[in-house]
């Protein structure tokens, strides 16, 4: 669903000759942006020291946003790893796309879609083309599982499913000399930034699945480059510092303060929904959350891995300063998702909660105007915004598959329509989550849940499209109850309100499966 304000229209060719206003100012572009995605996994809206995390430290993230723009009203419309992943690429929403988990839904990314997504369209564009970390999407038959990407990514260091902290124990990774997962993937990176002989070994030595997809970089050429951690998510912190050559602070940091790691409001709770929808025995290990020495412990992991992640930050803008390219190059910061840890007394992620809904974002661009940079957008945002901000911040139409919109102009802090509600959704139905819906307006919230009786194991984007009624309902309203604990569906002062949600719903229902 394209929103009815008109798009903006800018030129592939002569670049040189492009001047684009920017907020106040107009910046002379004289060469196409470098673009660089940081991409986490689990990561809290709340997960960081400016968004009032009180033990984790992220100085260098914190500066990112202070010297870009930070969205702090930003969502994930499909909170689990590989939806959310293939609505970044795509630009779309799930029910349109249809990437669920592919043993579920059975659908890959079709060539046609992923050869629309930003990385792709850059590369068309001429830019030379990096990928590294982790993929949860599969493009293309089955039988070619990862081949499509590695033929058309010029760098393509990646390996599917949970990297664990110890990289080793995935062979793609077995040439890094750095085991822990944020120091390999940042040796990784200075391989992909850095052409000079020095950096010989890594491709030398690059497993022989990977060795014919790891170009050096062209320096003649603009490059973007996709980083996708697998942390600080619960299946990649539990071998962290187990191996002596484990930096120290994987062991020692935030040890003095974790009894100052933020449990939920009156911790330990029950599972606030009926049993009929979820019940605690369905989660996962690792997302149990009723033991407070060991939630404690895994927050505690977490704070490490963020505090490592916020490190590789600051590494990554020393290195594009040494190589020159600092104020050529655009940096986003995301993560694929949040997690619940203990709120609602559940865990993991895919329920509609803003704990698993709503992540950190920036974009940061040397070319901002002094006027845009610092800026705090209170607008609701996705994470299929992405693409199209990433293609019009260097100069590059927006394909019309997408619906997801550009952020240009709330970086630039104009006034204009802009959409007013998000629709969130869980199509996964495998660990005994349920399916389930959800519009989040600016103060209210509407979650809709659906029977598991039959759907285990299927994947049913159209079901509620067809007329099927949910089994149990919840309305918030944000303002006055941020932590959604008291339900108002049955109070009859919110009736008309109540009404309208369960309207816009099915609404949104079927127009994003356009």
């Amino acid at each position: 669903m394209r929103l009815p304000f008109t798009l903006f229209v800018v030129c592939i060719a002569a670049w040189s000759s492009l001047s684009r206003s920017v907020g106040a100012g107009t910046v002379q572009a004289e060469t196409k942006p470098n673009v660089i995605f940081i991409k986490t996994d689990d990561q809290r809206f709340d997960s960081l020291s400016m968004t009032g995390h009180p033990v984790t430290k992220t100085p260098h993230i914190d500066r990112l946003a202070e010297e870009g723009v930070f969205f702090r009203n930003a969502f994930i419309t499909s909170p689990i790893c590989g939806p959310s992943r293939a609505n970044f690429l795509s630009g779309q929403w799930e029910r349109k796309n249809r990437n669920g988990f592919f043993y579920v839904s059975k659908n890959p990314m079709p060539h046609a879609i992923f050869d629309k997504s930003w990385i792709m369209q850059l590369k068309a564009a001429g830019y030379f083309t990096g990928y590294i970390g982790k993929n949860h999407v599969t493009v293309g038959p089955q039988k070619e599982r990862l081949s499509y990407m590695k033929e058309n990514i010029d760098f393509c260091y990646m390996a599917t499913g949970h990297l664990g902290f110890d990289l080793h124990r995935k062979k793609e990774f077995s040439n890094l000399k750095n085991s822990s997962q944020v120091e390999g993937l940042y040796e990784a990176t200075e391989a992909f930034l850095r052409t000079e002989d020095g950096k010989d070994y890594f491709f030398e030595n690059a497993d022989a699945s990977l060795k014919d997809f790891l170009e050096r970089r062209d320096e003649n050429r603009p490059f973007c480059l996709s980083i996708n951690f697998n942390l600080p998510h619960e299946a990649s912190i539990g071998g962290m510092g187990g191996k002596e050559s484990d930096p120290d602070m994987y062991r020692e940091l935030y040890n003095e303060v974790r009894d100052k790691q933020p449990l939920p409001i009156d911790y330990p709770n029950p599972v606030s929904l009926p049993e009929n929808v979820f019940k605690q025995d369905e989660l996962m290990g690792y997302y149990q959350n009723l033991h407070e020495k060991r939630l404690v412990e895994k927050m505690t992991r977490m704070s490490r891995a963020v505090t490592a992640i916020d490190n590789f930050v600051g590494k990554l803008r020393e290195d594009l300063q040494t190589l020159g390219v600092a104020d050529d190059t655009i940096i986003v910061f995301a993560s694929d998702h949040g997690l619940l840890l203990g709120e609602h007394g559940l865990g993991g992620k895919t329920f509609l909660y803003e704990e698993s809904i709503r992540i950190p974002m920036i974009f940061y661009s040397p070319r901002f105007s002094e006027g845009d940079r610092g800026r705090v957008v209170e607008a609701l945002v996705v994470g299929q915004d992405l693409p199209a901000t990433i293609l019009e911040l260097c100069g590059l139409p927006v394909p019309d598959t997408y619906q997801g919109e550009s952020l240009v102009p709330l970086i630039e802090g104009r006034k204009i329509e802009w959409r007013k509600e998000v629709f969130c959704e869980n199509l996964f139905t495998d660990q005994g989550y349920p399916r389930m819906e959800a519009v989040r307006g600016a103060e209210y919230k509407y979650i809709r849940y659906f029977s598991k009786e039959n759907d285990r194991m299927a994947y049913l984007p159209d079901a509620s499209i067809e007329g099927e009624k949910p089994i149990y309902e919840e309305l918030f309203n944000l303002d006055e109850d941020p932590h959604e604990q008291v339900n108002l569906v049955g109070n009859p002062e919110y009736a008309s309100r109540l009404a309208y949600y369960r309207e816009r719903c099915q609404e949104l229902v079927t127009e994003l499966a356009q």
